[in-house]
C-alpha cells in the first residue's frame, strides 16, 4: 500500500500552546477538512464499531458475515439495501473515489485485506476518523466537532458523538433546516445499542435522546487571525510541511 492514502488538501489549523484551537482556515478545495490525527476518542470508537463494522476488531478487513447478509438483503429488497463494507473497506473507497459497482466492491475486499497487513487497527481507525464525510464541505471529526458543535471532539457527549458516528453513512443528512428527525431517529437507534451492549447505562441513554442533534454549522474560532495568514502565507511560500502548526500562545493572555 502507498504510504500516504490521502492526498487531499486540508486547513490549515493553528493551535495555542495547550494544543487548543486558535484558528483555522478553510482548505483549497472549499472543504473543512482538519490534518490527520492520529488519536480517535474512545467515544466515536465506540459509536463507530457499533454502527458500521461491529467485528473490526477481530476481522482480517474483510467481514464474510456481514457481506453474506447483506447479499441476502439486498436480493430479497430486490434493491441495495446494505454494502457490508468493513471500515477498512471504507477507508479504501474514501482514498480511491471508486464507484459503487459490484466489481469495485471486489477489489476494494483485496486492497482491505493489504491495508489491514501494513496498518495497525487503530491506523486504520484514525484514517476513517480523519477523512470520512460529516455533510456539506466537512471532513473528518475534527472538523465537525468544531463546525457542529463549536468544541473539540474529545469534549463531545455520548449524544453529540452518537450524532457524528451515524453522520458518515448518510452525510446529507446534516443540511440546515432539513433531515432533523432522520438524524435524530438515527442516533437514538445507535444510543439503544450502545445500551444494550452495555457500553452505556439506561440513565446516560436517556439522558444522550434528550440532546438537539447539530443543525446550522458553527463558525470556528478566530481568535488569532495574523497569526493564521502569517502561517498560510509561509506555508504557501515554501510549499512543504503539514498545516497543523502549535504556537506558543497563551489563549488567556491573547484574548
Amino acid at each position: 500500500m502507498p504510504h500516504q492514502l490521502f492526498n487531499t488538501p486540508t486547513s490549515y489549523v493553528i493551535d495555542d500552546d495547550q494544543g487548543q484551537l486558535l484558528g483555522a482556515a478553510i482548505a483549497s478545495d472549499g472543504q473543512w477538512h482538519f490534518p490527520y490525527n492520529a488519536n480517535v476518542p474512545e467515544k466515536f470508537k465506540q459509536c463507530i464499531i457499533a454502527f458500521e463494522d461491529k467485528r473490526f476488531e477481530h476481522h482480517p478487513g474483510f467481514d464474510i458475515i456481514a457481506f453474506s447478509r447483506a447479499i441476502k438483503q439486498n436480493i430479497s429488497s430486490k434493491h441495495v439495501v446494505s454494502g457490508g463494507s468493513t471500515l477498512t473497506m471504507q477507508v479504501i473507497r474514501l482514498a480511491t473515489k471508486h464507484k459503487r459497482t459490484f466489481w469495485n466492491k471486489l477489489g476494494e475486499i483485496f486492497m482491505a485485506l493489504r491495508l489491514e497487513c501494513t496498518y495497525s487497527k487503530n491506523e486504520i481507525l484514525a484514517l476513517y476518523t480523519s477523512n470520512a464525510p460529516f455533510g456539506t464541505n466537512v471532513i473528518g471529526l475534527d472538523a465537525a466537532a468544531w463546525r457542529y458543535f463549536g468544541r473539540s471532539s474529545d469534549k463531545l457527549s455520548w449524544g453529540e458523538m452518537a450524532a457524528m458516528a451515524v453522520l458518515p453513512n448518510s452525510p446529507s443528512l446534516v443540511h440546515p433546516g432539513r433531515n432533523r428527525q432522520i438524524l435524530l431517529k438515527k442516533r437514538n437507534k445507535l444510543l439503544d445499542k450502545l445500551n444494550k451492549e452495555g457500553i452505556i447505562d439506561s440513565t446516560t441513554t436517556t439522558l444522550a435522546k434528550l440532546e438537539p442533534v447539530p443543525d446550522w454549522p458553527m463558525p470556528l474560532p478566530q481568535s488569532a487571525p495574523q497569526g493564521l495568514e502569517r502561517f498560510k502565507s509561509d506555508h504557501q511560500a515554501d510549499k512543504s510541511g503539514d498545516t497543523p502548526i502549535k504556537t506558543r500562545i497563551k489563549s488567556g493572555l491573547q484574548q
